[in-house]
């Protein structure tokens, strides 16, 4: 499955036309190319090609590890994990969870519940043992593969509650000794041991459109939302990615970015493995100098990563005798790319070919991608074009497209998009919506604009998401954990500027009566105790204290004017910048 040669590189004005009507302004339709066609294949199918054109090539590296897999390697492992869990009783439908850092074993169990028909569970490792617990609970998982530690956390809090529920989800260690649980290095001994006759028949009644991925889009607290994606998307999805960077079996991806994220494993895993090239993790967790590293020792062809992630890799001294001379290309993503990190990407790592890119959890997830050829312009301002396959318009808050070069709601259609929301059928039908000619659109939350050309340029959200160094953070369940504090009577949280990681949570709290007023660390803990670092609040500023306004910017509706909170976070921290320089 290598990417077509010189038909996937093309101009894409030649193939993305927006729509216009005889009489109007053209409007903020597309349709993405037709051009290469989908194709009906299960992750399983998938492999097994793949292993037969490439077999005894490399297919998976792990330097942290020792690990250097070849597609024969992953097709067996998986194979054989695979055979283990149908003798524990998973078919079908059955959910399959996992919460670890890069490995290869990740890989392995991703392929093996594919192959089985089953829907893996894929939890953030930034999770607590409470919104882990919730996740499982939720998706009613039956097996959990999960590591001790991830980096330098301990799960012991999760693996203890585990052992505390009334219907226990049966714990697979993923590496390291087992104690009172099977490992994986057991499952695959014995499955490796059985014949395989059984497994066979399995798979040839998996079929593509089935669900083979739950993938967690929002924080596990309130109302959660788990995206049902299906073989379908995922394998066509990262064809297309691959073909966009020109990928073909002699690429080397160095991938920093997790496999719990689409990143890690759609633009990461499934791009490379589409294509019958290798992929390198250089680290259990991100790490600069293992980083910097795996691209000189693998001799890396393409990188990938948030902006955050390359800004630290510029800041760090790489290490004695390192080389980047075959770096060409890779996505980065999740945030807008500055123009000074653009020219280090360019004059210090000499990817010349890098490209942006744009999508959701819920299109599985590119929606709009760069080309390698693309003006350099292009690829800093905008997120590219259209995927094949995909359309997109963009619409006012009545639902009507608007002319291009306005602004409006993005909205999604096409093969990608998700099944739904797991057991959510509320927020399925908020987001999904068909139109009168019956085409289903994906509602994205996420302001953009499209030009003459066909390029979108993502100018904002319809949703207050936070996104930080690449990962989304909601603001509601931050609000109700710290409103569930005695002390605070009020909660706005809000996405502030930052150099490094794009925005960080800051948050407005206002002091209950009669309360005692709590230090910023205080409140980082508090919040820290049920959820993820990450959502930790970088800044506090205490309503009415401190120069900062008592009064709430409210629209006519009462609601909050969160964009107002936001700037005017902003302007606090610049001056406060300002005087600590005097």
């Amino acid at each position: 499955m290598d990417a077509p040669s010189s038909s996937s590189s093309s101009s894409p004005t030649n193939s993305i036309q927006p729509y216009s009507s005889p009489s109007t302004q053209r409007l903020s339709l597309l349709h993405g190319p037709s051009d290469p066609p989908l194709v009906d294949l299960t992750l399983g199918e998938l492999l097994q090609l793949q292993t037969y054109q490439y077999g005894t090539k490399e297919c998976i590296v792990i330097p942290w590890t020792g690990a250097r897999w070849t597609y024969h390697d992953l097709n067996q492992q998986s194979s054989a994990l695979a055979q283990s869990l149908l003798d524990m009783g998973i078919g079908v439908g059955d959910r399959v969870g996992i919460m670890a850092g890069n490995c290869e074993q990740y890989a392995a169990v991703f392929f093996a519940v594919a192959k089985i028909g089953a829907i893996l569970v894929i939890l953030n490792n930034t999770y607590t043992a409470t919104e882990a617990m919730y996740g499982l609970t939720f998706s009613d998982c039956k097996v959990f593969f999960v590591t001790r530690t991830i980096g330098r956390t301990n799960n012991a809090p999760l693996l203890q509650n585990l052992k505390n529920e009334a219907s226990p989800i049966k714990v697979v260690i993923l590496r390291g000794e087992g104690d009172e649980y099977p490992t994986y290095d057991e499952l695959v001994k014995a499955g490796s041991r059985q014949n395989h006759d059984r497994l066979y028949r399995v798979m040839s009644k998996v079929l593509p459109h089935q669900v083979v991925n739950l993938q967690f889009t929002s924080g596990t607290t309130g109302l959660p939302k788990a995206a049902m994606l299906t073989h379908h998307n995922l394998v066509n999805n990262s064809r297309f990615i691959g073909d966009r960077m020109r990928l073909t079996h002699e690429d080397v991806l160095c991938c920093p970015p997790p496999l719990f994220h689409c990143f890690g494993l759609v633009l990461g895993l499934l791009a490379i493995v589409t294509h019958g090239g290798k992929i390198v993790y250089p680290a259990e967790v991100f790490d600069i100098p293992a980083t910097l590293r795996a691209i000189s020792d693998e001799d890396c062809t393409a990188v990938h990563g948030v902006p955050a992630m390359f800004d630290s890799l510029f800041q760090a001294e790489p290490p004695a005798n390192f080389k980047c001379d075959r770096l060409r290309t890779g996505i980065i993503a999740g945030a807008p790319v500055p123009r000074y990190l653009m020219e280090l990407l360019v004059n210090r790592f000499g990817m010349t070919e890098f490209t942006s890119s744009y999508g959701l959890t819920e299109a599985s997830p590119t929606c709009f991608n760069a080309f390698t050829d693309d003006a350099m312009t292009r690829r800093l301002t905008t997120v590219g074009t259209l995927m094949p396959h995909a359309q997109a318009k963009i619409v006012d808050r009545d639902g009507n497209i608007v002319p291009i070069g306005t602004r409006g709601e993005l909205c999604m259609a096409g093969y990608q998009l998700q099944a739904g929301y797991w057991n959510n059928s509320e927020k399925t039908n908020e987001v999904m919506v068909r139109d009168a000619a019956g085409v289903l659109w994906l509602h994205t939350g996420d302001e953009a604009v499209f030009d003459e050309d066909g390029y979108c340029t993502i100018t904002g959200r319809f949703k207050d998401i936070i996104i930080r160094g690449g990962e989304n953070i909601y603001p509601l369940e931050i609000e109700e954990r710290l409103m569930a504090h005695p002390s605070i009577s009020r909660a706005i949280v809000v996405g502030l500027k930052n150099k490094h990681y794009g925005e960080v949570v800051g948050a407005f709290v206002e002091l209950a009566d009669n309360a005692k007023k709590l230090s910023d660390q205080e409140v980082r803990d508090w919040v820290r105790k049920t959820l993820g670092n990450h959502k930790a609040p970088a800044h506090v500023f205490w309503l009415g204290q401190d120069g900062v306004p008592a009064d709430v910017p409210l629209t006519g509706s009462g609601k909050i004017r969160k964009f107002e909170m936001a700037k005017l976070g902003d302007e606090i921290l610049s001056k406060m910048a300002k005087t600590s320089k005097l």
